[in-house]
């Protein structure tokens, strides 16, 4: 079987290294992990150097955050001649035939080409439950995969076509790689994997689910356990930047001022301010939106240094 290039971004991972890295050594097929690690401070990079010196470690000095390190991953793995990249978050660990189960999905589809992502099933970390995002993701495909009725009367498909499955577990053949590239650097932490799927469809690819492999995402299991002081909402910018959507930019403007203008009538001034925030940001940021929608609008190694 074909040698898996797994790819970690690590920060401050010592909680679930051991588990994580041990999970690789188990697997069926054989795997080459490279781990980007974001300037932990917990002990990440000693304890990997340590205990899985087979592991390919880059140790930024600084957090890079999860696409920008990712990227790195993929472009060492692309070098080494990778056929298929596996993105894996660090508080995740895998079955011994996880990879085994995806690529009997990929080796037996009619359509090899069609394929951009392919996700195991993603368990919590009880592994008693489905990862609860995931449940939210096969809920909002009902009228198309018919997934849980499949389940509820045993006749499970080898795999379902899904609009979206986070990026805790991402299985991309090397064309996915050459024909969407990496991962945008507009966005830090969070929604950088809902912004990379939706080039994905745009170039014609799907993404797909087999429930015939599992594997372990250790997450917070709320809906919404982003941050928002934390982390910024980026979703307008995603919508910006979609290049399935005509004049994103003219459309999210609009909407935004529509909203201004309905807050500061009714007296919501809290609301108000933050929309002229968000206004504001998206104007400084107008030029380099576009320029990044025209980049993800061609087919290629964007984002990435290959040369």
């Amino acid at each position: 079987m074909s040698e898996i290039h797994i790819i970690i971004v690590t920060y401050n991972a010592m909680k679930w290294a051991e588990r994580c890295f041990n999970s690789l050594r188990q697997s069926s097929v054989p795997v080459k992990c490279f781990v980007i690690d974001n300037g932990s401070t917990d002990g990440t990079q000693e304890y990997i150097k340590t205990n899985f010196p087979e592991v390919d470690l880059t140790q930024s000095e600084s957090n890079l955050g999860f696409g920008k390190a990712n990227n790195i991953g993929i472009e060492k793995a692309y070098k080494d001649g990778a056929e298929f990249f596996y993105l894996m978050n660090q508080d995740a660990w895998l079955y011994e035939d996880s990879m085994e189960k995806l690529l009997e999905v990929y080796i037996n589809h009619p359509n090899q080409d069609e394929i951009g992502i392919i996700s195991p099933i993603h368990i919590d970390g009880t592994e008693k439950h489905l990862d609860i995002f995931l449940d939210q993701y096969i809920a909002k495909n009902y009228e198309k995969t018919r997934m849980i009725s499949d389940l509820y009367f045993q006749t499970l498909k080898s795999y379902y076509e899904v609009w979206f499955v986070n990026a805790a577990h991402w299985l991309l053949p090397r064309k996915t790689i050459e024909t969407i590239g990496g991962f945008n650097p507009y966005f830090f932490h969070y929604g950088e994997d809902d912004e990379y799927v939706n080039r994905v469809h745009f170039h014609q690819k799907k993404v797909l689910l087999a429930p015939g492999s599992r594997a372990v995402h250790d997450g917070v299991q709320l809906i919404r356990k982003i941050d928002l002081k934390k982390y910024p909402d980026l979703r307008i910018e995603t919508n910006i930047m979609n290049p399935a959507i005509p004049n994103g930019l003219e459309l999210e403007k609009k909407y935004l001022k529509q909203g201004m203008i309905k807050n500061l009538m009714t007296g919501k001034m809290n609301m108000y301010k933050e929309l002229s925030q968000k206004n504001k940001k998206i104007s400084e940021d107008e030029k380099k939106l576009t320029d990044f929608r025209n980049r993800v609008s061609q087919k290629g190694t964007t984002f990435l240094n290959l040369s």
